[in-house]
């Protein structure tokens, strides 16, 4: 899990799920994995939702103008808006550079 980001831009994307249309939402969910995964400047991902709907989803990327093409690309912003109407109560997106990172697991090894 533990890879280097330092230089990467991370958009980080916190949102309240109101638990609306589940099986809708987990499909928009799994299209939007693939689509970012095919975008150029995609690094990863990571994220996690409680059982009271509150998630957090950060995305990784190669530079701040693959974060913006991931924002502006169509499909995205397609399931972007049927987010709004059908699955948040809110979300918040903040953009931030990756200056420094470390890690820490079990054996003591950093991973590469």
């Amino acid at each position: 899990m533990a890879v280097q980001r330092a230089g990467e831009v991370a958009v980080i994307f916190t949102s309240q799920r109101n638990g609306a249309d589940a099986a809708g939402y987990d499909a928009a969910a799994a299209a939007m994995a693939d689509l970012a995964a095919r975008q150029p400047g995609y690094r990863g991902v990571d994220s996690v939702r409680g059982a009271d709907g509150a998630g957090i989803t950060i995305s990784y990327w190669a530079d701040e103008a693959a974060a913006i093409a991931w924002r502006d690309q169509p499909d995205h912003a397609a399931i972007r808006n049927a987010g709004r109407a059908h699955w948040y109560d809110r979300y918040q997106v903040l953009v931030c550079a990756v200056t420094h990172d470390y890690a820490w697991d079990r054996t003591g090894r950093r991973a590469a």
